[in-house]
């Protein structure tokens, strides 16, 4: 016997699975309860299988239930997911957008992101993360977010990397004997080290560079402060307790403390910014201006 499910009895059915009553399922649907359970019904009766059974005031699932769960889900999911593609074809009217940007993002001209697309774009509703490049890349490869921008190297399977900006790294220092010349792996153990992303450590992606250097060099490393924040890094370091490393981007701007130095290091280092999408994937309209506008703003970045 071929039944037509109607999205309006899956989703009367995955409403009543999760409010736990067909009187809570209406109210989320905007009809009423005996329409709710009727929609429900008609399923029950296609197929001479009960959906859910009395525990109480709830309703709890059967057997029956927990696989059509199952499968509502995923076809809800595939529903939503299409209305949601054609109405952002619609001239980027409505719908989502989601976009991983750097933790430091200001530091690169993309504080002004989201207000540059909801000006133009008003009706889509705009999810900017900012997030460890670690993190984006794991959020890009779970499909949680269409693309994001990181600091390369990440891993990489299934996801595509297009490079868009480098970044120097620099040592900073409130020794100007520290910067007199560029660092080596050798002088960076000569003074306390102070790093941040402590929660990321050594999987964020410039911690890796370092650490790979000092591999190579046979070169010990050992933190004496982690913090989260950049900008907490850099006044540990304007007074005194250590040094740390920057991207330009940060060193240039006005979040940097007065009287501390900087100098490259030898060899040069430096963060390659990429734009990370799905290998398997198809940007959604407003997603991928995202990407356009927040690419645009790396390229005037460039020096």
């Amino acid at each position: 016997m071929d039944v037509d499910f109607s999205l309006t009895q899956l989703r009367a059915f995955a409403a009543a699975a999760s409010a736990g009553s067909f009187t809570a399922a209406a109210q989320q649907l905007r009809i009423s309860q005996p329409a709710a359970s009727e929609l429900v019904r008609r399923i029950e009766t296609a197929y001479g299988l009960p959906l859910f059974v009395r525990a109480g005031r709830r309703l709890r699932l059967t057997p029956a239930g927990e696989e059509l769960l199952v499968w509502t889900r995923s076809i809800l999911g595939a529903a939503d997911g299409a209305d949601q593609a054609l109405r952002e074809l619609r001239g980027l009217e409505r719908g989502r957008a989601s976009f991983g940007v750097l933790k430091n993002a200001s530091y690169y001209l993309l504080s002004d992101l989201a207000e540059r697309f909801h000006r133009e774009h008003p009706g889509v509703q705009v999810r900017l993360v900012g997030q460890n490049s670690a993190e984006v890349a794991d959020a890009v490869r779970s499909g949680e977010l269409e693309a994001g921008l990181a600091v390369l190297p990440v891993p990489l399977d299934g996801i595509d990397a297009a490079p868009l900006l480098e970044d120097e790294v620099v040592w900073v220092s409130a020794d100007p004997a520290r910067t007199a010349a560029p660092v080596t792996m050798a002088d960076i153990v000569r003074a306390p080290l102070v790093l941040y992303d402590a929660h990321y450590a050594w999987r964020d992606p410039t911690r890796r560079q370092l650490a790979e250097r000092a591999a190579r060099e046979g070169v010990e490393l050992e933190v004496a402060i982690e913090v989260e924040n950049v900008e907490a890094a850099l006044e540990l370091v304007s007074r005194g307790v250590g040094d740390t490393m920057v991207s330009r981007a940060v060193a240039n701007s006005a979040a940097m403390p007065a009287g501390l130095s900087t100098v490259g290091f030898a060899p040069r280092m430096y963060d390659t910014i990429a734009l990370l999408t799905r290998s398997d994937t198809v940007l959604s309209p407003g997603t991928r201006r995202l990407v356009d506008m927040a690419t645009e703003m790396l390229f005037h970045r460039r020096p």
